[in-house]
């Protein structure tokens, strides 16, 4: 990871973007950002009510901003709705026929919904949910692939006030458990099944398992999507096509006007102590923001075709699938396969299909189709693209090179954005129209954020310092709370320093370009996706075999980080990979495949303080191959460092 840090930081190369791009964007130059910018700063309140008049209020705001003892609250006294402003305020903008999903799946037709279709299929579906007793301020859980229904699902309880909380299909019936739990959610919205890769995964019966502990759940919509096999449970399970064919169900379904700081939705998460967090975003700030940023960020026009490939169980899907293009009223490709299926060109069929003008996707996805060879773009038509986008981790120059060459032909402008579940929104991007490119770096804040990087001790770090990655203001798409636990707000995000902390790492060049450089905490990023190492340990000790575990991110090729995993083994359990590969399963299942460790090593002892704390940088050491380990005499038993680095699995 050393070696990729140092690589990202030597970067000089810088891009521009053409003449003519910069003269169609809305900022067209550095000095226009800088003036714009200064202003956002010097007065945000300002600022962002200007933004939010371009959306629609039932009644507008009383203040634009109040600190709260910390807890922050945008446009007090307004009211609106979100699904309001994503669909009806697009309609009566006279866009009804206009194309707001084109939905790619796995197999099969591609199928498009209009605005107008949408905000019909979106009612029905709140009135279904009024009918079986979901209030305003209710928590709807939902856990569906990359199907129309899961937006849907997503703006109809929008529209009545019901909160929603997505869980990521990919997860496992443990993971459901614990966000169901912890939510308290009343109603769940699943599937029979999903596809990926061809094959069908048993949403349903996942469900079902998760259920056996989720007391408050009463009632669970079905939609049926793969045709497999499925128990309905008698006066809980409906399906969804049932009942939203119903007769007496209306095509329309008022608005609920909502108070701008009323919770929107739930999105767990992970973080260092094992249990995901419960991250709240509002109404109206939340809204502001994601409309604003993917305007500006993405320079959305009337005719681009926008194709995002994150799923809509992580924020990405959530802000810039949902809520952020939908505000815009753009055209969104929501695919439901993966990259590779059923060969690694799929990306860039959809774009060519469809002729996609905006692509956003991960540095992952990136590595993992370079290594495909270049010759899979080259048989498509990439000539409609003409920006593309990064999320979810810093990319390598090698892979932004190649995503640049190959993907953009050297013509389009890459925002490489930095941001997190609990920003809401972007805010370190480049801004395409103006921005000179640095392959690797997120270059500037965005308008209304003061980023910056502080030492241990709260100080300023110099130019090219490694340091703790903030921001010093608060700004409208920020989380508001944990949910449930307010506690656990104020200590992770603003105990250390008084002002946000990211929990990421990061340096400041000399031209005042950010570069992030990773995760402070135990936090792993994995494709993207963040998995909280205490919530691998505690699955790998949960297997009967296992006495203890630690785990630690190591660099991956395509992946940025994957998890290496050392076991101690209950005594007398013999040592064999075939056990290796059931821990990894077991891991699988109980948390999700992105959760499984790509490396296991069976340890006798782990390094470890006199009193009891194991040392992760030590073993991460071990895992990169490093023998920096630091002073290891503080150890209870120093000799067990040498023992594991002699043992080193890759």
């Amino acid at each position: 990871m050393a070696d990729y840090i140092d690589s990202i930081l030597k970067e000089n190369r810088v891009f521009y973007p053409s003449d003519e791009f910069s003269r169609k964007s809305y900022i067209k130059n550095m000095a226009q950002y800088s003036k714009l910018y200064k202003k956002s700063i010097e007065n945000p309140e300002a600022f962002w009510a200007g933004i939010a008049s371009h959306i629609e209020w039932f009644k507008k705001w009383d203040i634009v901003l109040r600190n709260d003892m910390g807890f922050f609250k945008w446009f007090e006294g307004g009211y609106l709705n979100a699904c309001y402003n994503c669909l009806d305020r697009i309609v009566k903008s006279g866009r009804k026929d206009k194309i707001a999903y084109i939905w790619e799946p796995e197999k099969g037709e591609s199928k498009t919904y209009t605005y107008g279709h949408l905000l019909k299929e979106v009612c029905r579906l709140a009135n279904v949910l009024k009918n079986m007793g979901v209030q305003r301020g209710h928590v709807v859980e939902i856990y569906l692939p990359m199907i129309p229904e899961l937006p849907i699902a997503m703006l109809a309880c929008a529209r009545i006030g019901a909160i929603h909380s997505v869980v990521f299909a990919g997860f496992s019936s443990d993971a459901l458990k614990d966000r169901i739990q912890d939510s308290k959610a009343e109603l769940l919205i699943t599937a029979d099944g999903s596809f990926r890769n061809d094959k069908v995964y048993p949403l349903k019966d996942n469900a079902d398992a998760a259920l056996k502990d989720c007391p408050t759940i009463n009632k669970v919509i079905v939609v049926k999507r793969a045709g497999n096999k499925i128990r309905m449970a008698g006066g809980r399970d409906f399906w969804w096509h049932e009942l939203v064919n119903e007769k007496g169900i209306a095509d329309f379904c008022e608005p609920e006007s909502l108070h701008a700081e009323e919770s929107l939705f739930i999105l767990y998460t992970s973080g260092t102590t094992g249990k995901p967090k419960g991250i709240l975003h509002t109404q109206a700030g939340y809204l502001v923001f994601v409309y604003q940023t993917f305007k500006w960020i993405f320079d959305i026009k009337d005719n681009d075709i926008y194709f995002c490939t994150a799923d809509i169980g992580w924020i990405t899907g959530h802000s810039y699938i949902v809520y952020g293009p939908l505000a815009n009223g753009a055209t969104i490709i929501m695919y439901e396969g993966s990259p590779t299926f059923p060969e690694p060109d799929r990306f860039w069929r959809i774009v060519e299909k469809h002729k996609a003008t905006i692509f956003y996707t991960a540095p992952t996805a990136i590595r993992a189709l370079a290594k495909e060879g270049d010759e899979w773009p080259g048989k498509c038509n990439l000539s409609s693209l003409r920006l593309l986008g990064t999320v979810g981790e810093p990319i390598n120059p090698e892979a932004w090179l190649w995503y640049h060459r190959l993907i953009g032909k050297s013509k389009c402008p890459i925002v490489d954005t930095w941001w997190q579940t609990e920003t809401g929104g972007v805010l370190i991007t480049p801004l395409p129209g103006a921005t000179p490119l640095k392959p690797g770096s997120a270059t500037k804040p965005f308008f209304g954020i003061v980023a910056d990087v502080l030492r241990e001790d709260g100080s300023k770090a110099n130019v090219n310092e490694g340091g703790y990655l903030v921001i010093r203001n608060p700004w409208p798409g920020m989380l508001r709370t944990v949910w449930n636990n307010p506690d656990r707000y104020r200590h992770t995000y603003f105990e250390k320093f008084g002002v946000y902390l990211t929990g990421d790492t990061a340096k400041i060049d000399e031209d005042g370009y950010f570069w992030i450089m990773g995760r402070v905490d135990d936090v792993i990023k994995v494709a993207g996706h963040r998995i909280g190492s205490a919530e691998v340990e505690s699955s790998l000790v949960s297997h009967k075999d296992v006495a203890e575990a630690a785990v630690v991110p190591f660099p991956h090729d395509i992946k940025g980080q994957a998890i290496y995993a050392f076991v101690v083994l209950k005594k007398g359990v013999k040592k064999n990979d075939a056990l290796k590969e059931e821990l990894k399963q077991h891991v699988a299942q109980h948390i999700g495949p992105i959760a499984k460790p790509d490396r296991i090593q069976f340890a006798d002892d782990l390094p470890k303080t006199r009193s009891g704390k194991i040392m992760r940088r030590i073993l991460k050491s071990i895992a990169e191959g490093s023998t920096d380990y630091g002073n290891i005499m503080t150890l209870a038993e120093p000799s067990v460092v040498e023992i594991l680095a002699k043992n080193r699995v890759g």
